[in-house]
């Protein structure tokens, strides 16, 4: 016989729908090539999710150390708390919570509001998870409103990381060591061939880039957008005009671990969302943290000590094409 607190736990316990709504939600979240190696696992007494690191689907040529792994997994963790705000939840939320299980990056536990209390502000991100697309088209001169940079940074900080808008000049640079990682990359035989390995030119895929969201390369070589496959498939233009000076966003941490990769993921995300809410487009340029010593050169040196995890381009323009998602029974495990 149960006494009260066994019923009021149990009666909080999510339903195998919400766990699958939280899942989906998750799997959306963006990842390197769209490998989406993330799985997740409802607690054993329903009221938590689990979220863990999936091997299998590691680009280890490409991201030999799992930073890029970890900050997926963290803008999976930051979909799966907006989703579940969107529910009327309340997340806690518990990174790499035991040493034992390496592959376990995160315990979240949910919690019912206290009566009369408002939504949080999270659950007006939720329509953005679906319609935040990679965007590699070219965008307008239209500059980033003051107002809406102040509100990105906060975001980043809320997270953990340090957001900050480049300047023209440390813009240039940056494109300068992007541009100079994507020529090794392309000259790279093992890169290359793994990078195309996740090029899906023919439908249906569950991972994965699809044709329509590879976009072109830059005519006037100006910004160095990366060749998945060296060539454009059919259908997809060669070239076009970019933006004269992308505007360009880091995201840096004060560390170089685990839990500052995930932060940055979920710093990435949040950022992302409130971008695609104001109608703001965004693209990884990740060739350049692929690179130890490009990477290294990527910090600020006026800025002081400080770890370039991503950069992220923003801008106005098209919203990019969807990429296709794993199916949640293939994700999500249940009691």
């Amino acid at each position: 016989m149960k006494d009260d607190s066994d019923t009021s736990r149990a009666s909080d316990a999510l339903t195998p729908d919400r766990f699958a709504f939280l899942a989906a939600a998750g799997g959306a979240a963006p990842s390197l090539h769209n490998s989406q190696p993330w799985r997740f696992r409802a607690s054993d007494d329903g009221l938590g999710l689990l979220v863990y690191r999936d091997p299998s689907r590691a680009i280890p040529v490409t991201d030999p150390m799992g930073r890029a792994l970890h900050v997926s997994i963290g803008a999976a963790l930051l979909n799966v708390r907006v989703a579940a705000a969107s529910l009327g939840l309340e997340t806690r939320l518990r990174l790499l919570p035991d040493p034992g299980q390496p592959d376990l990056i995160a315990a979240l536990g949910f919690d019912q509001p206290l009566p009369g209390s408002r939504p949080g502000s999270d659950a007006e991100l939720y329509p953005a998870i679906a319609a935040r697309h990679s965007s590699r088209q070219p965008f307008t001169n239209r500059d980033v409103p003051e107002r809406l940079v102040g509100e990105l940074m906060v975001a980043a900080d809320q997270e953990g990381a340090v957001l900050t808008m480049l300047e023209e000049s440390e813009t240039r640079r940056v494109l300068a060591l992007t541009a100079d990682a994507e020529r090794r990359t392309a000259a790279d035989v093992a890169r290359e061939a793994e990078t195309r390995s996740w090029v899906r030119l023919e439908a249906p895929a569950a991972d994965g880039i699809p044709a329509e969201a590879l976009g072109p390369l830059d005519r006037d070589a100006r910004v160095p957008m990366r060749s998945f496959t060296g060539h454009p498939p059919v259908g997809v233009p060669a070239s076009a005009r970019f933006e004269p000076l992308p505007q360009l966003a880091t995201f840096t941490t004060a560390h170089d671990d685990h839990s500052a990769w995930v932060r940055t993921g979920m710093a990435l995300e949040r950022v992302w969302l409130i971008a695609t809410v104001n109608d703001l487009r965004g693209s990884v340029l990740h060739q350049a943290v692929e690179w130890p010593d490009t990477r290294w050169q990527l910090r600020d040196p006026e800025t002081g000590p400080g770890y370039v995890q991503i950069i992220l381009r923003l801008g106005y323009g098209p919203p990019g094409a969807a990429s296709p998602r794993r199916p949640v029974t293939d994700i999500l495990q249940l009691p």
